[in-house]
């Protein structure tokens, strides 16, 4: 894993957000010279993916609270069962 992978690694999904916004900004602006813009296109992938793998972690996290009869709390399940 190279240095600016395992940076990225390290990010939380707020960081990660926060720098792909920043490189996104950068890039609608127009005035970044052609080798750079590649070069946070490509980082910007990577922290995409980073960002796409963490709110999946999250989203396997999140359960729903099962009732039972009687409205009382009976346990969790997945939100997506």
């Amino acid at each position: 894993m190279s240095e600016q992978e395992q940076d990225i690694a390290e990010m939380t999904f707020e960081q990660a957000l926060d720098k792909l916004e920043g490189i996104v900004e950068a890039l609608e602006q127009g005035n970044v010279p052609l080798d750079q813009s590649i070069s946070y296109y490509e980082r910007g992938e990577k922290l995409r993916n980073h960002c796409r793998k963490l709110l999946a972690a999250a989203e396997d996290r999140v359960e729903k609270i099962r009732l039972d009869g009687e409205g009382r709390a009976a346990g969790t399940e997945p939100l997506d069962s």
